[in-house]
C-alpha cells in the first residue's frame, strides 16, 4: 500500500493526505465530482474509489458534505460535474431500477409510514425485483426471512414500526436494505442518537454482513472511535473536499485528526485489536 503526504504551507489549516493506490477497477468511484444545493457549492471536485469488498467509513465535521457524497453516488443527487461510475458506466445513465438492483441506500432518520409493520418494511426492499411480469415470488420471501434472521429481528416481525426502540427500529431498516440482495449498500448516519453499546451491536452487524456475505458498505459515520472500531477502510472529508483516506491505522493519527477536525487528541493504540483510539486532550 503506497500513502502519499501532501504538506503545503500551513499544515495546521490544510494539511492533506492522500492514497495513490489504484482503484480504477472499483466498482463504485466518484470521478472529479462536484454537487451543489442550489446557488451553494458542497463537494468540489472530489474523486474518491470506493474498495470492493469490505466497509469503509466516511468521517468529517458537520456540513462537509459526507452525506450529500453518499446521495449522489446513490443517484439520489445530481452531479453539477464529473460522474459517479457503477460497473463501468455513469450511474446517471442507468434506469432507476437497475441502479437499486446494485446500490441500497439507508439515508438518514428514515420514517415508515404510521401502522406499517416490521415484516412489510422489511418486505420494501423487494421493490426493486418486481415488475409486471414477475410478482412475489419465494425468492422474495426468503430474502426477507434471511435478513429478518441477520438482523434479529424475527421476534417482532408482526409489530408496527413506532412500537420499537430506536434500536430495534434501525435494524429493520437495515433488514431492508440486506433484503434488497444488492453488492453496494451506503448507509447515512445508522447509529446517530443511539446508545454505545446499540451503536457497537449495530456496527458489528454491518461488518458481519461485509466480511461474510462480501458486500461493499460505505457507512456515514460521526463517532470517530466507533468507525475506527470497525472500519476496513477510512475517508476523511472537510470543506467538501477528502482529506485524507486509506487504511484506518494509517489515516486515524494525530496530525488528521488536528487538521480534519481541528480536534487536539492524542491517538492510542488498543492492546486487544490493534485498533487506534483518539483521547481529547484537556485544556486545563
Amino acid at each position: 500500500m503506497s500513502f502519499h503526504v501532501l504538506m503545503p504551507e500551513d499544515t495546521h489549516l490544510s494539511f492533506s493526505y492522500r492514497s495513490i493506490e489504484d482503484h480504477t477497477a472499483a466498482r463504485l468511484r466518484a470521478e472529479d465530482v462536484s454537487v451543489a444545493y442550489g446557488e451553494s457549492r458542497i463537494i468540489d471536485g472530489l474523486s474518491l474509489n470506493i474498495r470492493d469488498g469490505g466497509l469503509t467509513a466516511i468521517v468529517g465535521p458537520n456540513g462537509c458534505g459526507k452525506s450529500t457524497l453518499l446521495k449522489a453516488m446513490a443517484r439520489v443527487l445530481p452531479t453539477q460535474s464529473g460522474r459517479i461510475v457503477l460497473d463501468g458506466g455513469s450511474v446517471h445513465d442507468m434506469p432507476t431500477q437497475e441502479v437499486a438492483k446494485s446500490i441500497a441506500l439507508l439515508p438518514q432518520g428514515p420514517v415508515a409510514p404510521e401502522g406499517l409493520r416490521v415484516r412489510e418494511l422489511v418486505a420494501q426492499g423487494r421493490f426493486p425485483h418486481q415488475s409486471l411480469i414477475r410478482q412475489w415470488s419465494r425468492e422474495d420471501a426468503e430474502a426477507v426471512s434471511g435478513a429478518m434472521r441477520a438482523t434479529d429481528i424475527e421476534a417482532f416481525a408482526d409489530r408496527p414500526i413506532e412500537a420499537l426502540s430506536g434500536g430495534q427500529r434501525q435494524r429493520v431498516w437495515i433488514a431492508m436494505v440486506l433484503a434488497q440482495e444488492t453488492p453496494l449498500l451506503l448507509l447515512d448516519e445508522p447509529t446517530t442518537f443511539l446508545d454505545l453499546k446499540v451503536q457497537v451491536d449495530l456496527m458489528t452487524l454491518l461488518r458481519r454482513v461485509a466480511h461474510e456475505q462480501g458486500r461493499t458498505l460505505v457507512v456515514v459515520m460521526h463517532e470517530l472511535n466507533v468507525a475506527a472500531a470497525f472500519a476496513d477502510h477510512l475517508v476523511m472529508m472537510r470543506a467538501g473536499s477528502i482529506q485524507a483516506e486509506g487504511p484506518v491505522l494509517e489515516v486515524f493519527t494525530e496530525q488528521t485528526l488536528t487538521a480534519v477536525f481541528d480536534l487536539s487528541a492524542r491517538v492510542l493504540t488498543d492492546p486487544d485489536s490493534g485498533r487506534p483510539v483518539c483521547i481529547p486532550r484537556v485544556q486545563s
